[in-house]
């Protein structure tokens, strides 16, 4: 893969992060209940918001380790360890990420139960169905990758 090629998409998954960081941010501040609430009722007083906040981290640390693997394509490292470790991380952190999303579901059926809360419901199943579609591809190149490493490994000990 050409270098333009793989740091043009390194400059997206920057910008991907950079507007999810900016979304989780901007957000809470204009959301309905908390449109004349303070900074602090906000930030402090939401254990939801908080569980979304910590819910987060696995996602910017995938997006951090396929920064990292483009960095592998650039450098033409992809038959290496280091790689399939990397495809490794980004299915644990898709899977974290499932994890919190129904625990927040949960939160959001025990929380409102007689209300309307499909929308809630629905961006869940959205970023569940994302996450589990990575997970899965990160699994599949992942077990190809080893299998690549293997046999490149066991090449140049035959030679």
């Amino acid at each position: 893969m050409k270098r333009s090629s793989t740091l043009f998409l390194q400059i997206v998954i920057v910008f991907i992060g950079i507007g999810a960081l900016a979304l989780l941010l901007w957000e809470p501040r204009i959301e309905g209940r908390n449109v004349n609430a303070t900074n602090f009722e906000i930030y402090f007083k939401d254990p939801f918001l908080l569980l979304v906040y910590v819910g987060s981290i696995p996602f910017f640390a995938g997006l951090y380790q396929a920064f990292k693997m483009l960095g592998y394509v650039g450098q033409n490292k992809v038959f290496s360890p280091e790689a399939v470790k990397t495809l490794r991380t980004i299915k644990y952190c898709a899977l974290t990420i499932i994890g919190f999303v129904i625990v927040e579901e949960i939160i959001i059926m025990l929380t409102h139960g007689s209300d309307d809360a499909t929308g809630g419901f629905f961006m869940g199943v959205l970023i569940t169905f994302g996450s589990v579609v990575i997970a899965t591809a990160a699994a599949m190149f992942e077990r190809i990758l080893q299998n690549a490493v293997d046999i490149k490994s066991e090449n140049d000990l035959t030679v």
